[in-house]
């Protein structure tokens, strides 16, 4: 039996490694599409120990992978002859299992195979293959050379790829040429120059796979930062929801306990009038406490609150009315111009801290509030006046001026607080928040 025509090895998939393919790669659409909810940041992610392994790529059926060499070998068997357990034939059968096994090798992780380790492995396929050539009287052993030289120019870089590849193709010939062994009728001296061809092969298959790889890694690199923002969008929320918090129950809670407890020591000292004055207060800060929480829950609910209308519902809920003041560069400015959601639930909440205080600290003096609107800024002042009642405001938590700092930053803003020094309101207080935009 003839050696037969040659093989062509013009499949890209023929060289490459046989490993298993099927990532998930996340679209920028999951990752980061308006209205979807980040993940929480108590859930376990999937990220898992990175291995040294190839990183696998998607639309390579590995089935594929194996098909061709396992053909070759078959048809090897088939058709190398002689094949036997002494002579010729014991040795056309050694380089037939030394070809297999340096075939075969392929499917080995480019990770766990240095490139010094692959050129001496590959460069004794290329013997192996070069003396099956020779030995044998018929067959297709030439094929051997083929998916060698297109597996070198996938697993070594392109300068060793070349020269490894180029000695195949001299090697291959030259047995062919010099009519070394007893086949070399069979076939012509350029099908053994063109064994070192598919090294073409197997240089643009490698191109093609670092550049999935590639963009493999940038996949999950983007993947990777959706989850750090999404995470980081969930701790803003929070501190955002802490602040809310403290807002409406920090205060309320303090002066109702402060109540609480001087009824109790009126009490041990047996003065009834004073003790249901401070009963009185207490059911007056709860009251208040309810209205807020109302108010704090309205305003985490909305999308999108009236600033203007907000205010001064917030106002009225306080029992104060007719001390908003709205100013601009001219009307159509104020009625035209919307202030984002954001924006809006900041300021409110700036507010009614600003006026929680202002009852504490000065009980009976007058309050005023200013929404002003400019081209670039949106400023709310709240300033009261000294206080007419006796003061009895205890210890605060403290975190007030901290939630309103916080919140003016977040929003690129500047925050000023502090006494009045001059003017009708002096020795009262103010609270201005000036929000760009």
């Amino acid at each position: 039996m003839g050696y037969g025509p040659a093989v062509s090895c013009g499949r890209v998939v023929g060289y490459g490694p046989a490993v298993s393919y099927g990532l998930a790669v996340p679209t920028a659409e999951t990752a980061s599409a308006p209205g979807s909810v980040p993940p929480r940041s108590d859930e376990p992610h999937s990220d898992a120990p990175r291995s040294d392994a190839p990183r696998p790529i998607p639309g390579r059926d590995p089935r594929v992978q194996w098909l061709l060499p396992v053909a070759v070998i078959v048809i090897g068997i088939l058709t190398i002859r002689p094949m036997g357990f002494s002579g010729r034939g014991l040795a056309v059968g050694v380089l037939f299992v030394l070809n297999c096994a340096a075939l075969l090798a392929r499917g080995l992780p480019e990770a766990r195979v240095s490139q010094r380790v692959g050129v001496v492995w590959l460069s004794l396929g290329i013997l192996a293959a070069a003396a099956l050539i020779g030995t044998s009287r018929s067959g297709t052993g030439y094929l051997f050379a083929f998916f060698l030289a297109g597996h070198i120019g996938y697993r070594l870089p392109t300068k060793p790829a070349v020269v490894l590849a180029l000695s195949c193709s001299l090697l291959c010939a030259a047995v062919l040429y010099l009519r070394i062994g007893p086949g070399h009728h069979q076939l012509p001296w350029a099908v053994g120059l063109a064994a070192g061809a598919p090294v073409l092969i197997g240089i643009l298959n490698r191109t093609q796979h670092r550049a999935v790889q590639s963009a493999l890694s940038a996949a999950e690199s983007a993947e990777r930062a959706a989850r750090a923002e999404a995470q980081a969008a969930v701790l803003t929320e929070r501190g955002r929801i802490a602040r809310d918090v403290h807002d409406v129950l920090a205060h309320s809670l303090a002066g109702i306990n402060m109540q609480l407890e001087l009824a109790d020591a009126l009490i041990d000292a047996g003065d009834l009038e004073q003790v249901r004055e401070a009963n009185d207060k207490a059911h007056r800060l709860v009251k208040e406490s309810l209205k807020q929480a109302q108010w704090t829950v309205h305003a985490l609910r909305e999308d999108s609150l009236p600033l203007v209308e907000s205010l001064t519902a917030m106002l009225e809920s306080s029992g104060r009315r007719d001390v908003l003041t709205v100013s601009g560069t001219d009307r159509e400015v104020r009625e035209v111009r919307e202030v984002p959601a954001r924006v809006t639930q900041n300021l409110l909440r700036i507010a009614q801290e600003a006026l929680t205080n202002a009852a504490r600290h000065a009980p009976g003096g007058e309050v005023r509030v200013e929404l002003a609107f400019a081209a670039s800024s949106t400023a709310l002042t709240i300033r009261n006046r000294p206080a007419t009642r006796p003061v009895n405001a205890g210890v605060g938590s403290g975190m007030g001026l901290i939630g309103m700092r916080e919140r003016v930053a977040l929003l690129g803003g500047t925050l000023t607080a502090g006494p009045v020094t001059e003017g009708p309101d002096q020795g009262g207080w103010q609270v201005e928040a000036v929000i760009p935009g």
